[in-house]
C-alpha cells in the first residue's frame, strides 16, 4: 500500500529553500550547479576507487553537455583540467592526463609594451607621421633634383600604411621653392658637379701616370735585359778566345798581299817587291 501524499508545509519548503547568495562560487559557470554539486559529492568520496569512477562519470557527462567539441585536439585532455579546476584542486584521482596546479593555472603572461608614438597632432594619426618620417630622410635638394623618386618613396610608404583600405598609385608633389632656396640648390648643384668633374680629372691623371710608370719599367728591363745578354755573349766569346784561336782568325782574314809601304819614325817610304 502506497503511502498517501502529504501536502509540503510552505513554511518547511522556504526554509530549506537555496538561494544563490547564499550558494558557493562556481568556478566554471557553464557547465551549471548540479555538474559542480557532482564534483563536490566525487572530491568527498573516501574511497580512491570509487573516487575515480565518480570521476570518470563525470567526465562523460562534460563531454555530453558540449558534443561539439569532440573533434577539438585534446579534448580529453581540456575535460581533465577543468574537472580538476572545478575541484579547487582537491580532487585526488587517477587522470591520464598531467594534473595541473594552482601556480600553472593561474600564471599571467608577461604584459606586451603597447607602442605609445604620442604624435604632435594626434588626430592625424601615426600614418602621417610615418610618411613625414620618410620625407625627413631627404635632403632639400634631393627633393627637387630627385622629386620621381621622392615621390616613389612616399608611395611606397602610403601603400605600406594604408594598403587594407586603398592603394595609392600616383603622387604629385607641387612644391615649389622660394628664390633663394632655388638658388642655393643649384649652387650647390653646381659645386658637386664640379667637385666630381675635378674628381674625374684626377683619376684620369692617375691612370696614365700609372701608364707612363709602367711604360717607362718596361723599356728599363728591356734595357737590362739587353745588356745582361751582350754581356754574356761577351763573356762567353771571352772564354772562346785562345791565343791559338785568335792566330787562326788572323789567318783566316788575311787576303795574302803583303803591304806596298811601310811608314817608320823617320818618315821614309820603302817599296817592298
Amino acid at each position: 500500500m502506497t503511502e498517501k501524499y502529504i501536502k509540503e508545509n510552505a513554511n518547511d519548503v522556504v526554509h530549506h529553500m537555496e538561494y544563490n547568495a547564499e550558494r558557493s562560487h562556481l568556478i566554471i559557470p557553464e557547465y551549471g550547479r548540479h555538474l559542480q554539486k557532482l564534483i563536490d559529492q566525487a572530491t568527498a568520496i573516501e574511497d580512491r576507487e570509487e573516487r575515480n569512477k565518480a570521476a570518470k562519470y563525470i567526465i562523460q557527462v562534460m563531454g555530453s553537455l558540449n558534443p561539439h567539441l569532440r573533434d577539438v585536439l585534446d579534448f580529453q585532455h581540456k575535460l581533465w583540467d577543468q574537472i580538476f579546476i572545478m575541484s579547487d584542486f582537491r580532487l585526488d584521482v587517477d587522470s591520464p592526463y598531467p594534473i595541473p596546479t594552482r601556480e600553472v593555472i593561474n600564471l599571467k603572461p608577461d604584459r606586451l609594451p603597447y607602442p605609445q608614438k604620442n604624435p604632435k597632432y594626434r588626430f592625424y594619426g601615426n600614418n602621417i607621421k610615418y610618411m613625414i618620417d620618410v620625407a625627413n630622410k631627404w635632403e632639400v635638394d634631393a627633393i627637387f633634383n630627385k622629386r620621381e623618386e621622392f615621390e616613389a618613396a612616399i608611395v611606397a610608404e602610403c601603400n605600406k600604411r594604408l594598403s587594407k583600405w586603398f592603394e595609392v598609385s600616383q603622387l604629385r608633389t607641387n612644391i615649389t621653392p622660394p628664390k633663394a632656396l632655388q638658388q642655393a640648390i643649384e649652387s650647390k648643384t653646381k659645386a658637386v658637379q664640379e667637385a666630381q668633374a675635378a674628381m674625374q680629372r684626377k683619376l684620369v691623371a692617375e691612370a696614365e701616370a700609372q701608364e707612363k710608370i709602367a711604360i717607362a719599367k718596361g723599356d728599363s728591363a728591356k734595357t737590362i735585359i739587353n745588356a745582361n745578354a751582350s754581356a754574356l755573349s761577351m763573356k762567353i766569346k771571352q772564354k772562346e778566345l785562345t791565343p791559338l784561336y785568335v792566330e787562326f782568325i788572323k789567318w783566316s782574314a788575311w787576303d795574302g798581299k803583303l803591304p806596298s809601304t811601310v811608314a817608320g819614325s823617320s818618315g821614309t817610304l820603302l817599296n817592298i817587291k
